[in-house]
């Protein structure tokens, strides 16, 4: 990785799950350096909507936060946040939306409220969900961004902040959420997807330099390494793009 950062590498690799036309719910850091960067490649057609309440923004300077005035500029609609979450996502209109948590389990649920066995008291408590269990449950899918270490991959989560695919197979529907669930988790060290029958966690690449051996051993849970491959490095013009159009000022790439 001598020619790019694992910044890059991991927000080349979000741009890549982006489609042409698809409208995407972007947060700050690297989904803002994914969805900027698919728009101007593969799907110059997306439409970039922040929580904060902008709309098919056009981003011709990359914000430092959601609710950066940056976010504005060549905006279609700038309201607020219920107007971006009853207008957009709750009326099934969001493609994608980006997520991540303190942990994500083999189903992709997602945990970002506490750590230890009882909620009221729990070891840490984090910020909770925000926008997160409304975008899990409402976007046709979700990508998660996470750091890959052990502890934070867990056979379950501690509490269920944002679902996945619950339990597995067909639990999502019959728990009622008709739509969405977790497609892929982009993490510093792999790309894992979900098996279509039995919505578990598999690893589909390891990101140079490593092995799959490697990730499996720092995921705590059996991960299924069959028919892994090496994550695809970025390409000169990914590159090109991403540091002197989306971040030459080197906001979030380092």
């Amino acid at each position: 990785m001598a020619d790019y950062t694992l910044t890059e590498l991991m927000a080349v690799t979000a741009a890549r799950e982006i489609g042409d036309g698809e409208v995407v719910f972007a947060g700050t850091g690297l989904p803002m350096l994914g969805a900027m960067l698919a728009q101007r490649l593969q799907a110059p057609g997306s439409c970039i909507i922040f929580q904060a309440g902008t709309v098919a923004s056009q981003l011709a300077h990359l914000p430092m936060s959601v609710g950066d005035p940056r976010t504005l500029y060549g905006a279609a609609t700038a309201a607020g946040l219920m107007e971006v979450f009853t207008y957009m996502l709750q009326a099934g209109r969001v493609d994608v939306g980006f997520l991540s948590g303190a942990q994500v389990d083999r189903f992709g649920n997602i945990n970002s409220t506490s750590i230890g066995p009882d909620p009221r008291h729990p070891r840490v408590r984090f910020s909770g969900s925000g926008g997160a269990c409304d975008i899990a449950c409402l976007a046709r899918r979700t990508i998660i961004i996470a750091l890959h270490e052990k502890r934070r991959f867990p056979e379950r989560v501690d509490y269920v902040t944002s679902p996945g695919w619950l339990q597995g197979g067909d639990s999502r529907q019959r728990a009622g959420l008709i739509r969405g669930g977790p497609s892929v988790v982009v993490t510093t060290k792999a790309v894992m997807r979900f098996r279509g029958d039995t919505r578990a966690i598999y690893l589909a690449s390891y990101h140079p330099g490593l092995t799959a051996q490697a990730v499996a051993d720092d995921t705590g849970f059996p991960l299924d390494i069959v028919g892994a491959t090496e994550t695809p490095a970025p390409t000169p013009e990914e590159l090109h793009i991403l540091r002197d159009v989306v971040d030459p000022e080197r906001v979030f790439l380092r």
